[in-house]
């Protein structure tokens, strides 16, 4: 989840070469709807990725109370471009399971689903 749109075209891109299936959302309220969906049907996602801070919108915090209500083990990533934000260094404490501090390169995104994921599948 990203408001960012180039942030989000990026991530779109760069996920499935780095073996991931990219779900793109503008805001927490469409995240939760497509996690919700995604849950039901049988095929939760593996991870999310939550921008923190959402002009307009519900943010990464907000959205993250939301999914957790659907499934109480979602693995979250709080994402950030302002490194000083009290919950990017607390990430653990705020519920996530990892942070990524904005901007990143595609080798980070990749060491940080790796570490909470195992080895991308093959295809």
């Amino acid at each position: 989840m990203d408001d960012d749109p180039l942030v989000a075209g990026v991530l779109s891109r760069v996920l499935p070469k780095i073996g991931y299936e990219a779900v793109l959302a503008p805001d927490g309220a469409e995240a939760v709807r497509l996690f919700r969906e995604a849950f039901k049907a049988g095929a939760p996602f593996a991870a999310v990725i939550l921008d923190l801070t959402v002009a307009g919108g519900m943010g990464g915090l907000e959205t993250l109370g939301k999914l957790r209500r659907i499934d109480p083990e979602v693995l979250a990533i709080v994402s950030s471009g302002y490194s000083r934000d009290p919950i990017l260094s607390a990430y653990k404490k705020n519920g996530f399971s990892a942070a990524l501090a904005k901007p990143y390169e595609a080798q980070q995104l990749s060491r940080v689903l790796h570490d909470l994921l195992g080895p991308a599948p093959r295809r």
